[in-house]
């Protein structure tokens, strides 16, 4: 039997040499890469060895079968899901947080107290956003994982005004759950937290054309709980349009009534680092909890998002997610340890490639990427609202154009004009369904897009409308 495992230690130099300079080949070749691949291009299922192959012989089945489905995801036009790329700065701390390899969870005592780093992470965040220091903060997964991390707290606190401890008794009472346009990963973690997404209030929308709470409609339905603590989920930047809800207006109403106020700003938040745009996120200092993605306008790689609680709720929060065997006596923050404060307790060192992307790119950094990426959006919503073929469903309000076929009568051919674009492999879009019409979104969120990757996705939808018509 031979000894990969040995042979492959001896040679780490060398096999990180080659992952180098692969890695080095892709993002060199990045913008060409194809942003959709044909799944025909999976080769057939391969099989477990007794000895293995060692890592440089896997390297090579890996280039062979799955390499050529690699898509260019992180390049610059790859507008779905709201994607951002990888700056250099979070691959570097992307690389390190595995070579380092810790389990992220205390900031004191013997061993692994890295957590320290994700501690000034969170800090520093909360200084980019404009946010103040009184929110605690950690690093999850995604935006799904945040939400549900800032419900979960939420739930124990609507359990206290109710009189019960939920986490150690279970839901035995409905709770009443008021929003607008919740983003899917919202309503998933009100199944999860089994809250029920059938316990969910819908609020009316500001205008027919809007996607923000009517705050007249929020405050008629809260008077009609007479009282009754309830959650609110509100956006800061919905998928579709990217609208904001009034956080001043709501700000105002959370002095009058009883609430817990959760903002999904999963990346309009971002909007806080624009001097032009920051006004957007006016007031949101004062929710409860904010979810906050960081693998999109942050440009560090999946998976990473933040979510944002007030201090004042740290005992709800260690009621929470406080592992069975660590009962705490007196202050949390005084023996902290993430492990009593979120879902996981195995963590990556996720803060990482956040840091090191913020300390090298700094405020300034961030505001021009923020602020590019919004002309952008507006310069490609303009060329369309210009257009003989296509039109805009809703105003470009920061990074995302929501948009559709001119042609009314040709609403059955988005899909197919919608496919036939994303074929080219030169750019991706996602589809929607917004205000009663089949839609196309294109989110403006990476750092390495520029006026020549419009110009680029212009002449292809041309060419494809053209085709369509033909």
């Amino acid at each position: 039997m031979k000894e990969y495992l040995k042979t492959d230690s001896e040679n780490i130099d060398h096999i990180l040499e080659m992952i180098k300079k692969q890695s080095v080949e892709y993002l060199d070749t990045l913008a060409d890469r194809p942003t959709s691949v044909n799944n025909t291009l999976v080769s057939e299922k391969g099989d477990l060895l007794e000895s293995g192959f060692g890592t440089e012989e896997t390297l090579k089945i890996f280039n062979q079968r799955f390499e050529p489905i690699m898509v260019g995801s992180s390049g610059p036009r790859y507008l779905g899901f709201v994607t951002g790329g990888s700056t250099p700065a979070s691959i570097a701390g992307d690389w390190l947080a595995t070579v380092y390899d810790q389990n992220t969870q205390s900031t004191s005592g013997q061993g692994d107290i890295s957590a320290n780093i994700e501690i000034e992470t969170i800090e520093i965040l909360l200084d980019l956003l404009g946010l103040p220091q009184t929110f605690l903060g950690g690093f999850v997964s995604g935006a799904t994982m945040s939400n549900f991390t800032c419900m979960a707290v939420a739930r124990q606190w609507l359990g206290k005004e109710q009189g019960r401890d939920i986490a150690k008794d279970g839901m035995s009472a409905a709770i009443k759950i008021l929003t607008a346009t919740p983003h899917s990963s919202s309503i998933k973690s009100l199944s999860l937290l089994g809250m029920g997404s059938g316990n969910m209030i819908r609020i009316k929308t500001a205008a027919e054309d809007r996607e923000a709470i009517s705050i007249q409609d929020l405050e008629e339905q809260i008077i009609k709980l007479n009282g009754e603590s309830f959650l609110l989920i509100s956006s800061g930047g919905t998928v579709n349009t990217v609208d904001f809800d009034d956080f001043k207006e709501i700000s105002r109403l959370k002095e009058k009534y009883k609430f817990w106020w959760h903002i999904d700003a999963a990346f309009g938040g971002f909007a806080a680092c624009s001097d032009d745009y920051k006004h957007l996120v006016s007031g949101w200092e004062n929710a409860d909890s904010i979810t906050v993605d960081c693998h999109k306008w942050l440009n560090v790689p999946y998976e990473s998002a933040v979510f944002f609680i007030k201090e004042q709720y740290k005992i709800l929060q260690v009621e929470t997610f406080q592992n069975s065997n660590a009962p705490y006596l007196g202050d949390p923050l005084e023996n902290f340890g993430y492990l009593n404060f979120l879902p996981e307790n195995s963590r990556r060192l996720k803060a990482l490639p956040a840091w090191f992307s913020l300390m090298a790119y700094g405020r300034k950094g961030y505001q021009e990427i923020v602020d590019r990426n919004i002309s952008l959006a507006r310069k490609f919503g303009q060329i369309l609202a210009e257009s003989n073929d296509f039109k805009l469903l809703a105003p470009v309000r920061l990074n995302t154009v929501c948009f559709t076929l001119k042609d009314e009568s040709g609403q059955d051919k988005v899909n197919a004009f919608l496919a036939a674009l994303n074929d080219t492999g030169k750019v991706f879009m996602t589809p929607t369904f917004y205000n009663q019409h089949k839609g196309i979104r294109a989110a403006f969120v990476n750092w390495q897009t520029c006026e020549k990757d419009i110009e680029l996705i212009v002449e292809v939808m041309k060419k494809i409308i053209t085709d369509l018509q033909d």
